[in-house]
């Protein structure tokens, strides 16, 4: 009995030795363990976002400096690169026809060098109000007919100062002839406020709008407007572009230039007299004719 008990013991101990060496020997040491953990993932490295591109615009803007109430000339318009991000509203792009719309707009406001011409700091000729606008007090608008020769080929643009000039020929035989031809200046120092746009960009040789009157539209006075309509009646208009130079003198042209003035062969030639026939009559049937020179 006692021997049973012991084998019992000793079977018992035999288990619980060979268990806890099972044990033991399935669990990891604790630096294992350590290292068996997986590492944390790395955080994620956050890039720089790329600078975004710059983006320029070439606009137009005022080659001069531009004072209120002047119309604009194709060389006070130039060019400047600005940034997208700050173009302002109603600039213009350089297009040729952003150009041409500009070209005789009047300037609503002082513009500095540089500066955008924006479409709502300028006033153009096809606007309503814009003779209105333009004209200085008490001043009249008037428009005379021209063609290319007597226009200046087109060169004349809103804003320069031009002179008009009456060319007429008399057919009166009893006037010399060499004064028959005249030439006078009728207005002078008249500033251009509107032309026709068909004249300053010009028209291809031979079509038909190249033989057609163009317009071209002065500021006078009251009076000056009408001895510029009664001259369009007399003979032929031509405009003579003045200078810039505002100090200018205004009364430097001669008053009327005749053919004689001109052409020396014109000035040799004879003065045709005047002569005119009397006839008398004596009674009934008699009569005698009398010169009278």
């Amino acid at each position: 009995m006692v021997l049973r008990i012991v084998l019992f013991a000793m079977m018992a101990l035999g288990l619980g030795g060979f268990g806890i060496i099972a044990w033991v020997s399935t669990r990891q040491p604790p630096a294992a363990v350590a290292q068996a953990k997986p590492e944390p993932e790395a955080a994620a490295e956050v890039k720089p976002e790329p600078p975004k591109p710059v983006v320029k615009q070439t606009v137009l803007v005022a080659g001069r400096p531009l004072r209120a109430g002047s119309l604009l000339k194709p060389e006070e318009i130039t060019v400047r690169e600005v940034l997208q991000d700050g173009l302002p509203d109603g600039a213009s792009a350089d297009t040729a026809q952003n150009r041409q719309a500009l070209v005789g707009a009047m300037v609503r406001r002082p513009v500095a060098v540089g500066e955008p011409l924006l479409m709502g700091d300028i006033m153009r000729p096809g606007d309503h109000g814009f003779l209105a606008a333009v004209l200085s007090p008490g001043m009249r608008a008037i428009t005379i007919g021209v063609d290319a020769v007597s226009g200046t080929a087109g060169l004349i643009w809103p804003g320069d100062r031009v002179d008009v000039i009456l060319t007429q020929a008399l057919e009166d035989a009893s006037v010399p002839l060499g004064r028959r031809i005249s030439a006078e200046t009728v207005q002078r120092n008249a500033r251009v406020i509107a032309i026709d746009q068909q004249l300053v960009q010009g028209t291809l040789p031979g079509s038909a709008e190249g033989n057609s009157a163009r317009t071209v539209t002065l500021e006078v006075t009251g009076s000056q407007a009408l001895q510029v309509q009664v001259a369009a009646r007399i003979g032929k208009l031509s405009l003579s572009v003045r200078s810039s130079d505002t100090s200018e003198s205004g009364n430097d042209a001669q008053s009327v230039v005749f053919a004689a003035d001109i052409s020396a062969a014109l000035a040799r030639q004879p003065t045709q007299l005047r002569t005119d026939v009397i006839r008398v009559h004596s009674g009934t049937s008699e009569s005698k004719e009398y010169k009278v020179k």
